[in-house]
């Protein structure tokens, strides 16, 4: 049977110095195959970007023009609501007027009859005395 020599303190250590070395080897960066593609699909992010940004500057667009136009529509609204107000007093205040004005024209016309009654009231007894 042969026996094999145990390795020298030189041998343990070259190996020791290649295995470290082949450890680090592994860590150390490849050089990396270029993607043939990769100036086309830059350019696709870029437009897909682009794409995203305009949709959001039109949906803040679009956000910032419905509540301006439910401020007007609340402007509006005030304003139909004072106008229907002011109509309302308005049309009060001519009936008032069209009542006190009738009352008045129906106090007159009584006071017109009732002078005519007493015009009349005399002459009438007259003729019925004699």
């Amino acid at each position: 049977m042969a026996l094999t020599e145990p390795d020298s303190r030189l041998d343990r250590l070259k190996k020791s110095i290649e295995a470290k070395t082949a450890l680090v080897a592994k860590f150390k960066p490849k050089p990396a195959s270029t993607d043939p593609d990769f100036e086309v699909r830059a350019a696709e992010r870029v437009v897909a970007l682009d794409l995203v940004r305009q949709g959001r500057i039109d949906a803040k667009e679009a956000k910032k023009q419905a509540i301006e136009q439910a401020r007007q529509d609340a402007r509006d609204n005030d304003l139909n609501t004072a106008q229907a107000e002011l109509d309302a007093k308005r049309s009060e205040r001519k009936e008032r007027k069209a009542l006190t004005k009738a009352e008045a024209k129906a106090k007159r016309d009584d006071r017109y009859a009732a002078r005519k009654n007493r015009q009349n009231a005399p002459s009438l007894a007259a003729s019925l005395r004699g």
